[in-house]
């Protein structure tokens, strides 16, 4: 039996099995199946009901999101700062010239694993772990990074590999 992701365990297990995903990852990329995306739903579908995020949080924790100026604009009703206060005190841009926040933890992440801003959040937050996107075949190079980070990516790859041929 396999062991279950977890925050803790899910980057030793998605570098173990870095190797095995990068060549099922070639195969994809070559010659994606015509129901990959309908595969990869499902999966999203099972791990989500199977896997709790507020129990995690390593992506808040670990990496920030591009945040567009339409972002930056919508914080601006939670935080009751103009954008340039808001790019000023929590952004920097990155050396591919996007922002990001200036720490990790996001600031927004509060002890209970939930989003001081979550109805606001970051375009790039709302998508992630960006597993129930159209063209998937598209998104494979971000899904093996992410593989490291999330549990559900980690689980939706190994289903993927048992599922598709």
């Amino acid at each position: 039996m396999k062991i279950a992701p977890t925050k803790d365990n899910v980057q030793k297990l998605a570098l173990d099995a870095k190797a095995e995903n990068e060549r099922f990852f070639k195969q994809l990329k070559k010659k994606p199946p015509k129901n990959l995306d309908e595969v990869v739903q499902s999966l999203h579908e099972e791990a989500f009901a199977a896997f709790d995020c507020l129990t995690c949080a390593n992506c808040c924790s670990s990496i920030s999101p591009m945040i567009s100026d339409k972002d930056v604009e919508r914080l601006t009703k939670p935080l009751r700062l103009k954008p340039s206060q808001i790019i000023g005190q929590y952004m920097h841009l990155d050396e591919e010239h996007d922002y990001v926040f200036n720490q990790a933890p996001c600031p927004f992440l509060m002890s209970d694993n939930c989003c001081a801003v979550y109805e606001y959040r970051p375009k790039a937050c709302r998508e992630y772990p960006h597993t129930d996107r159209r063209r998937f075949s598209q998104l494979l190079n971000l899904t093996l990074k992410n593989c490291e980070i999330c549990p559900i990516v980690f689980m939706v790859v190994e289903g993927l590999k048992v599922r598709l041929p």
